[in-house]
């Protein structure tokens, strides 16, 4: 009998989710590497972790507003229009040891006017950054219109390209490398990931026990805003391009990730770990879905499709592992 509630003992003391979530890489992967021609080449790898590098970032903050039971969907407008800002400071000849934090707290300010509106004047989240989603990007093609700066320092160039020297990993992961572990300590090991998992899981709780819940969820957005920066800054470099255009569409994968990743969309749920798994799984699936030619339309249909069916899945395994645990329990009792 004992041997028998080993497993689920184990079971119990990891996030049931998040192994469903490693399960899935590894099936996807191993598929990547049986069947798909090229998957598993040092060449390859490097690419899915560059071209996933604006993503990890966005994800970081994103992941610290829905477990506050907000949602900033202009991420990716903040992205296009900070790659914009800071295209023109370099056209203007702004040196990058000035031109770099301007960009950064431009993104702040943009990520302010969003926490006002909704932590201040009390409008959802949902609406105010779907209005700044359009108006941002707006803000962009009026500055520079259809076109795009494509004329960058070779410094800027040279990020957007190369490797860590004498590795493959691509440099412009690096600042999500530096990230990710402060978000994930802030988030685990401080009282100040305490107070959000309080305020998502009880606002008016959290309220009433002296969280500053308006000057916190504020802060979040500052946040997401100034990263949302460094993630066009990455943007601009990787692809030598700052256009109004830019990242289009990339919202959707951001919140698909985070979702996918545990956190729940009613607030005070969710790990970074899962949020870092199902990063892995998309950028997996998006790299093995363009080495068999599917272009990016039906691509777009199969991660809203894993975004819905993520969803039901939480759902249907969350029932599931409770009634795995009153089953483990009713043994034990037995035994």
């Amino acid at each position: 009998m004992m041997n028998f509630l080993r497993p689920l003992e184990f079971w119990r003391r990891l996030e049931f989710w998040d192994v469903l979530l490693a399960a899935a890489c590894l099936v996807t992967i191993g598929y990547g590497i049986l069947f798909v021609p090229n998957f598993f080449t040092a060449f390859n790898l490097s690419q899915i972790a560059a071209s996933a590098s604006e993503k990890a970032l966005l994800i970081l903050p994103m992941t610290l507003l829905i477990i506050v039971r907000e949602i900033d969907l202009s991420v990716a407008s903040i992205l296009a229009l900070t790659s914009v800002v800071f295209g023109l400071l370099v056209q203007a000849s702004v040196p990058l040891i000035l031109a770099l934090p301007l960009t950064i707290a431009a993104g702040g300010l943009l990520g302010a006017f969003n926490g006002y509106l909704t932590a201040f004047l009390g409008l959802p989240s949902l609406v105010v950054t779907l209005g700044t989603m359009a108006m941002y990007r707006g803000i962009g093609y009026i500055f520079l219109g259809t076109g795009s700066i494509n004329v960058l320092p070779d410094s800027v160039t040279d990020f957007g390209i190369d490797n860590i020297a004498g590795t493959d990993i691509p440099l412009t992961i690096v600042p999500f490398l530096i990230l990710a572990p402060l978000f994930a300590i802030v988030l685990q090991r401080t009282p100040t990931g305490k107070r959000l998992y309080a305020l998502g899981g009880n606002p008016m709780a959290a309220l009433y026990s002296g969280i500053a819940a308006r000057r916190l969820t504020a802060t979040l957005f500052v946040l997401s805003g100034a990263v949302c920066a460094i993630a066009g800054i990455v943007y601009t470099a990787r692809l030598s391009n700052a256009r109004a255009n830019n990242a289009l569409g990339m919202e959707l994968d951001v919140i698909t990730i985070v979702l996918l990743g545990g956190v729940s969309v009613f607030g005070g749920k969710g790990r970074l770990t899962g949020v870092f798994l199902a990063l892995i799984l998309l950028s997996a699936i998006r790299n093995l879905l363009a080495l068999n030619q599917v272009g990016g339309d039906a691509q777009g249909m199969v991660i809203g499709l894993i975004l819905i069916a993520s969803l039901l899945l939480g759902n249907y395994s969350k029932s599931l592992f409770e009634l795995i645990q009153t089953y483990a329990s009713f043994r034990k009792t037995e035994a």
